[in-house]
């Protein structure tokens, strides 16, 4: 296997990608055609290009476009189509670039590569492969977090068209309107030989630095080693409220010493009663569920000032 430093001289010298774009993401269909011929006058020698606009085709032409021979397979999409991305490349020689097309980009956040599409292909072409973490819900990896209680409800009621049209508040709004009939869940965290027992609506484990949008912490990243659980308010609904409104504003001022953060290698996770789970915003079985790290799993193209562990 090239080394990350070989791997980028030889994408800054032969610039052999392939694009794939989630079409059925929020702006990946009014944005593909602009994400091609950016690319071509940016110089990249594209073996190929796809428009994937069934979701279940995605995973088959991934696979096509690692098996190419290019350097770099360039994805582009929201959160679900860059997690589904990092799975497909996790552990290959080539490297992973992001064109952030979707509603909130937590994942491209956290590596640093700009939402805005021009710059996002700046970075393709100045950029520098960097390795960095997975996080492993059973033996699903994941990029983002995995979220047990009111977001599981979210993810698979949050309209599509509302999506479309609110972008990333379309998550709050539905989960205000899912709030009043959900019931409080008994959460244990178990790890590094403590147990922390939780009553709330929501509980997150998150691998990067960013959800729905905003920070979580601001040291947190995808390459320190580290996961985050965290409870978002108690068993009542208004601290729930409270709690994402607080996450959502201080995420910036707030460190991983601060309360409720556990950062943690690996926990358990279990409730008082089954509860679904989801993973990047994907649905994912239900708790127990162990959860952990893979270290280094994915090749990523980032700025060239990023920091690489």
């Amino acid at each position: 296997m090239r080394t990350k430093q070989r791997l980028t001289e030889d994408i800054h010298r032969d610039r052999r990608a392939v694009l794939v774009v989630n079409t059925h993401s929020r702006r990946g269909r009014l944005l593909y055609e602009g994400a091609r011929s950016r690319l071509l006058g940016a110089g990249f020698d594209l073996i190929a290009s796809y428009s994937v606009e069934k979701p279940r085709h995605l995973e088959e032409t991934l696979i096509r476009a690692r098996e190419s021979g290019a350097d770099l397979v360039v994805a582009g999409g929201g959160d679900g189509t860059i997690s589904t991305a990092a799975r497909m490349m996790a552990h290959r020689e080539n490297a992973l670039g992001l064109l952030p097309l979707g509603t909130t980009n937590n994942f491209a956040r956290t590596v640093r590569v700009p939402i805005d599409l021009d710059e996002a292909i700046r970075t393709l072409v100045e950029g520098k492969v960097v390795d960095v973490d997975l996080g492993l819900a059973g033996d699903m990896p994941f990029t983002n977090h995995v979220g047990v209680g009111l977001s599981a409800a979210v993810m698979n009621a949050a309209p599509p068209p509302l999506k479309r049209v609110a972008g990333r508040w379309a998550y709050p709004m539905t989960g205000l309107a899912l709030l009043f009939g959900h019931r409080p869940m008994r959460v244990v965290v178990r790890a590094d030989g403590r147990e922390h027992e939780f009553r709330t609506h929501q509980l997150y484990v998150a691998n990067g630095g960013f959800h729905a949008g905003r920070p979580i912490t601001k040291d947190a990243d995808a390459d320190d080693r580290l996961l985050i659980a965290y409870p978002v308010g108690g068993e009542g609904r208004f601290g729930l409220l409270r709690e994402t409104a607080r996450n959502a504003t201080l995420g910036h001022r707030r460190t991983l010493g601060d309360d409720p953060f556990l950062a943690v290698g690996e926990l358990w996770l279990e409730t008082g009663r089954p509860a679904p789970v989801e993973v990047d915003g994907e649905p994912c079985g239900s708790t127990p569920m162990r959860i952990g790290l893979d270290a280094n799993a994915l090749r990523v193209m980032a700025p060239a000032d990023s920091i690489d562990r």
